[in-house]
Order: C-alpha cells, then sequence, then structure tokens
C-alpha cells in the first residue's frame, strides 16, 4: 500500500502529549455555551442531543423555531406580519402602551422580545376565552348539539 494511502502516526514530545491530554481533559469538562455577538456566553442544555431530538420533534409536528438575539429591532411592518395584524392596528398597540416602542428618527421600532411577550400573552387570553366558552357550552349541553337547518330561510 502506498504511503499516501496509509496513516502516518505523528511523533508527539511528552511535554506536548500531557498538555492537550490536559486541554481535551478541561473541554471534556467545560459546560457547553453559545457564543453570542456580544461576546456573552449562554449555556447550553446539559444533554444537547436530547435538545436538538426536541427541536427536531417539534419541526416534524409542523411547529417552527426562530433563531434570533434579543435585542432585535423590527419596523412596524414587520412586527404587524408577525402578529399577523395590519400595520395601523400595531401603531394604535403601540401608542395605547400595550407594547414598548422606541423610535429612531421619526420612526417606531419593536423589539422582538417584547412583541414576543405580547403575542404570548395575547395567544394565551384567546385560548383561556375559548376554552371558557367551550366549558359554558359543556356545562349548558350545547357543545354535542348540531343546529337545525333554517328550513324558513334557506341559504
Amino acid at each position: 500500500m502506498p504511503v499516501s494511502e496509509q496513516a502516518r502516526a505523528i511523533s508527539v514530545s511528552e511535554i506536548h502529549e500531557e498538555d492537550l491530554s490536559g486541554l481535551y481533559a478541561e473541554m471534556l469538562a467545560a459546560e457547553p455555551k453559545l457564543v453570542g455577538p456580544d461576546g456573552m456566553g449562554r449555556a447550553l442544555p446539559s444533554d444537547l442531543g436530547s435538545f436538538l431530538g426536541q427541536i427536531l420533534a417539534h419541526l416534524k409536528q409542523g411547529g417552527s423555531i426562530t433563531l434570533r438575539q434579543d435585542d432585535t429591532t423590527l419596523t412596524t411592518m414587520k412586527a404587524a406580519q408577525l402578529l399577523g395584524v395590519s400595520r395601523q392596528f400595531l401603531a394604535r398597540l403601540l401608542e395605547a402602551g400595550l407594547i414598548p416602542f422606541h423610535l429612531v428618527g421619526t420612526h417606531r421600532r419593536v423589539y422582538a422580545r417584547d412583541l414576543l411577550v405580547f403575542k404570548a400573552k395575547r395567544d394565551s387570553a384567546r385560548r383561556k376565552t375559548l376554552d371558557d366558552l367551550a366549558r359554558a357550552e359543556m356545562d349548558e349541553g350545547l357543545y354535542d348539539r348540531v343546529p337545525l337547518p333554517n328550513v324558513a330561510n334557506p341559504s
């Protein structure tokens, strides 16, 4: 077999071998972190494989994953799109103080974290209202009833 196809052993001095062994041990003992552009490290879950498995399962069920920085700013147009509302409706929410914003010149900007907090509260309130409505219909025995067709005024 030609030399180029054979694995070559690299000789390492004992001093370098100790250094490499120590470095490897430190690497194994270190807590995994994700380092952002600001240089701040954020600890990753100890079982990264499990974490990635949860993400993949979520995606497989049709969910979505968003990676963002905490200080990401959004235009009112992009923020409105993320909430599924018009830009004018979002502007009313901002002026009412329901979502914090700041000005860049004369333009309003929203931090993504503030928008997502508002969205989570809104969605939670919607779910609670629907649950309360379904519970009230169950209590009144209306939940399983099928309305009769309107014979006098067919549509």
